[in-house]
This record gives structure tokens, C-alpha cells and sequence, in this order.
């Protein structure tokens, strides 16, 4: 199991010269010393703390340690895996990746032969009225955070929350849509949209869609032990999904796993995420030759480009609550909801309205001929034991 933080006590070595680059560190609290040689008689090249970066630059280059690091005082250490580091560097742009690397060979050589006092000079240096800090503290607020995300996958933390998704011409619930959620042990409840998209930035989306698609299996095989084999769970996915040649393949297994029918699950796709055209497609034909639905999620917020649209076989369209919130008192967004309704009827796919908030708005896409409905009128987002608790399933 892996611990997002580690702490040393006052002397201990965290890395020696000529180590493997498995990992860099941000230092949370307390000073660490940066030296060549042996321990008991150490050439400092310089001290780093709180909010200071140490040992990125082996993992940057995938070189050996080029020095050693010891806990000057007691010390608590944020993990960064050598992938947090290396898939942002590998994506940045190829002149700022090239004026870094040059950066770090002229380092090099200075470890390697020139003036030690002359690096330590430039590592001790006061910074200028803080415009370091400045500059580094969002970049570290994001790698702690994503070095946590990690360890909350680890230990199994985070938590899906199931929205009803209800029949509108009888109120009937027909299945959930699965919310991943994380309450953080310091800041409380994290934002999705700023923990997904900190994920999407780097390959922790995969791990993160596998978390969600195991739990919400897991979830349906206890729905069919209590009979309720008509509710579905919709799970949301990734351009980084979508783009894995081993997701169908996970989709498949999750199944297999949890002995869950595959017409239980639902896939979902958002609008914005249709870049690669072709590679949509290829899932998507997939996912209907398990029998897995597929469902157009936020449609009208993306970029409608319906030269795509109407080459997918979708299941169901989600009508964006943007536009539900407005059809009782916009005539032109009412016009537009009515010429998406007519749409889907003509592409033989049923609808989802999301952001229902009032009987209005049910009784109005509900008259428009609309199939289901989701939003707080029928229910806010219930954790895994309250949702089956809601269908008979005893819950321990």
C-alpha cells in the first residue's frame, strides 16, 4: 500500500548518489540537505524546504542520483511518482522541454567539476519577494493533491454516489447515474471537476475509470440478488478511456467478474470528447456487440458537429441541464429542446433530460414526449447503501 506522504527523522537518508530515480519529493515540513560524498563528511550543496521540490531532476532525465539527500531536521515528504513528472514534461511544449533539459546538463556539469560553493550560493540564494513561491505554490498544491488522489486509490477511499434516472410518464426509477465522489481527510468533499480533470492530466484517469466500473458492477450484482435486474448503472467516461485499447476488454472482465448482465450497464460519452472520431466509433461498436448501452452525455454544450452525430449509433441522448433550466421561460430555448427531442426520435434514440428541478419542467418534457428525467425533483445522489437500502437489499 502506498502512503501519499513519508516522513524521516533528523539524520536519515532519503536517497544516496548513484540511486535509481524512482520517485521526487515535495517537502512539506521541516529541511532537508542536499550533499556529495559520505555522510560523516559531506559537501553541502544546499538546503531545501517547505514548498521546495527535491530529486525531480534524476526522475525528469531518468539519470542516477547525481547527489545524496538526508533529513536535516525531522521532515514530512509528498511522494510525486516519476510519472507525475515525466507524462507532463513528454507533453509540454518542445521549447520549453528543451531550455529545461539544457538546464539540467549545465547542472550536471557543475556537480561534475566546477565550484561546489557556487551551487550552493545559487540554491541558498533569498528568492525575490516571493515571486517564486508564487509561481511554484499552484504547481505544488497540484502535485500534492494528485499524489493523495493516488493514495486514496490505494487504500479504496473514494466513494461513488448513484443519481436516480426516472421513467417521466410515471415516476418510476429506472436506473442511476454513478458520481464519483472524494472526501479528502483535510480539505473535506473535493470538487470532480477539480480532482477528474488533475486526473485527466495524467494516465491516474485509467485507474480512476476502472475504480468507477468495478463499484458500479459491484453495485448491480447486488441489485439482481434482491431481483431488480431493470435498473441500469451509467458510468462516465474518458478521452483517455476511449482512446485505451484495453478498456472494451476491462468493460468485459467487470462484467464477467460480477456475473452482471451487460445490458445493465451503461456507458456514457460526453459531447466534448468526440475528437477522435474513429476511435469513438471503434467503442462504441463495441461496447453494443456486448449488449452495453452508450449513451450522448451533455449534448448541445459540445460541438454539436452533427456531420459526426448522426454516424454514431447512440442509445440515448442526455439533453444538458443548460437548457432544461431555461425551456419554461426561454421560447428560443424551448425551440431548441423541441428540435433536439425530434432529433432523437428520428435517430431511434430515447432522451434523458438532466437539471429537472421542478414539476414544470417534468411536466413539460414529459408532454414533449421525452422518456426519462434526472435532477434533485426526483432524488440527490444517495451512496451505495442508501440506493440499495431504497430496493430491499439488506445492507450490514
Amino acid at each position: 500500500m502506498t502512503s501519499a506522504t513519508v516522513s524521516f527523522a533528523a539524520g536519515d537518508i532519503i536517497f544516496r548518489e548513484g540511486d535509481a530515480p524512482t520517485t521526487a519529493f515535495l517537502v512539506e515540513s521541516g529541511t532537508t540537505e542536499i550533499y556529495r560524498g559520505s555522510p560523516e563528511a559531506p559537501q553541502t550543496l544546499g538546503q531545501l524546504g517547505p514548498g521546495d521540490l527535491l530529486g525531480e531532476m534524476a526522475v525528469i532525465d531518468d539519470s542516477p542520483r547525481s547527489a545524496s539527500a538526508r533529513a536535516a531536521t525531522d521532515c514530512v515528504l509528498t511522494v510525486i511518482d516519476h510519472f507525475q513528472l515525466r507524462e507532463r514534461l513528454e507533453n509540454a511544449d518542445p521549447i520549453v522541454r528543451a531550455l529545461l533539459m539544457a538546464q539540467l546538463r549545465r547542472y550536471r556539469n557543475v556537480l561534475s567539476g566546477l565550484d561546489r560553493t557556487a551551487v550552493l550560493r545559487a540554491r541558498a540564494a533569498p528568492r525575490s519577494a516571493g515571486k517564486l513561491e508564487a509561481m511554484l505554490a499552484p504547481a505544488a498544491g497540484k502535485i500534492r493533491l494528485e499524489s493523495q488522489l493516488m493514495e486514496a486509490l490505494d487504500q479504496g477511499t473514494l466513494a461513488l454516489f448513484y443519481q436516480p434516472i426516472v421513467d417521466l410518464r410515471d415516476g418510476t426509477p429506472r436506473g442511476y447515474e454513478a458520481l464519483v465522489r472524494w472526501h479528502h481527510p483535510e480539505r473535506g468533499v473535493v470538487s470532480p471537476a477539480d480532482f477528474i480533470q488533475l486526473a485527466e492530466e495524467t494516465e491516474l484517469i485509467l485507474p480512476v475509470g476502472r475504480y468507477v466500473l468495478d463499484h458500479g458492477c459491484s453495485a448491480l450484482a447486488k441489485l439482481a440478488k434482491c431481483g431488480r435486474t431493470d435498473l441500469h448503472i451509467a458510468i462516465n467516461t474518458s478521452a483517455r478511456q476511449l482512446l485505451d485499447d484495453s478498456f472494451l476488454t476491462e468493460i468485459e472482465a467487470a462484467l464477467i467478474r460480477h456475473s452482471v448482465p451487460p445490458k445493465a450497464l451503461h456507458v456514457e460519452i460526453t459531447e466534448s470528447l468526440i475528437l477522435d472520431i474513429e476511435a469513438v466509433k471503434r467503442f462504441i461498436n463495441g461496447c453494443r456487440e456486448m449488449g452495453v448501452a452508450v449513451l450522448l452525455d451533455d449534448f448541445g454544450t459540445g460541438y454539436s458537429n452533427l456531420g459526426h452525430v448522426h454516424t454514431l449509433t447512440f442509445d440515448t441522448v442526455k439533453l444538458d441541464q443548460g437548457f432544461s433550466r431555461q425551456a419554461l421561460t426561454s421560447p428560443r430555448c424551448l425551440a431548441v429542446c423541441k428540435g433536439i427531442i425530434d432529433l432523437c426520435r428520428a435517430l431511434d434514440a430515447e432522451m434523458v433530460v438532466e437539471g429537472i428541478e421542478s414539476e414544470g419542467q417534468r411536466d413539460l418534457f414529459r408532454d414533449l414526449g421525452c422518456e426519462y428525467g434526472q435532477g434533485w425533483l426526483f432524488g440527490k445522489p444517495l451512496d451505495v447503501d442508501s440506493m440499495l437500502a431504497s430496493h430491499g437489499v439488506a445492507v450490514p
